[in-house]
């Protein structure tokens, strides 16, 4: 017996499904399945566990959707010369570029906080 108005939220063959329309989440219809919406505010972060060593610069906490993120994440990465991605709404900078970082973010408007050590 379902319930609510739950679905089929995995399948082995499509990963990751919307409960809503049903479809694969790259291919969502309805448009709910979205990040969940954070306090607002942008943390700033560096990581280390599972880097053998090296260390990233973690953004969270960015309102934008993921193709904008995507696209300030390329320009983040272009001004710090370094590479980087965005995993689930996370981007991550290569190596410590906090001090660099957080201006640029409160240049948008954003409430930025360093976040850690």
């Amino acid at each position: 017996m379902k319930r609510g108005s739950g679905g089929l939220v995995y399948s082995t063959d499509q990963g990751r499904m919307c409960p809503h329309c049903r479809h694969p989440m790259d291919d969502c219809q309805c448009g709910k399945a979205r990040r969940p919406v954070g306090d607002g505010i942008v943390r700033v972060s560096r990581e280390t566990k599972g880097r053998k060593g090296k260390g990233v610069t973690l953004i969270t906490g960015i309102p934008l959707d993921d193709t904008e993120l995507k696209a300030y994440a390329k320009i983040l990465k272009a001004k710090c010369g370094t590479g980087g991605t965005v995993k689930d709404g996370v981007v991550e900078i290569q190596g410590d570029q906090r001090d660099l970082l957080i201006p640029l973010l409160e240049q948008r408007g954003w409430t930025v906080k360093r976040a850690g050590g």
